[in-house]
């Protein structure tokens, strides 16, 4: 049997079912466990690890994370939709690396009008 997210080859006994799908562990652990924006325990620890290492603006991030800091601060804001397809991402990894910025407090969404942009902290 395989994972149908993944792909990777598993046994019965390793398997978990979610929304009708069977995934391994990992996929399962992912799908359960995605990071949210908005949550204060999580800012307060990143800022308090960046503070302890020193980082300031895209020091410590990952690639991705880099890329999607930098498109924002050249653009200035820019709807999920055009980050998607500028950088050519899927929409759950922006999602959760949008919440991984969030919380380091550098990245934010604010909403114009009916519009939710994202946007670098001042």
């Amino acid at each position: 049997m395989k994972c149908e997210k993944c792909g990777l080859e598993i046994i019965k006994e390793d398997s978990y079912e979610h929304l009708g799908k069977t995934l391994c562990e990992d996929c399962y652990i992912e799908v359960q466990h995605v990071p949210r924006p908005c949550d204060p325990g999580a800012v307060y620890s990143a800022r308090k690890t960046r503070e302890m290492l020193g980082q300031k603006g895209s020091e410590g991030l990952t690639p991705r994370q880099k890329e999607i800091y930098n498109f924002l601060k050249e653009k200035g804001k820019a709807t999920h939709q055009e980050v998607i397809q500028a950088l050519d991402i899927p929409p759950q990894e922006l999602q959760k690396e949008f919440a991984i910025l969030r919380h380091c407090e550098l990245v934010k969404g604010s909403k114009e009008g009916n519009t939710i942009y994202l946007t670098v902290m001042d």
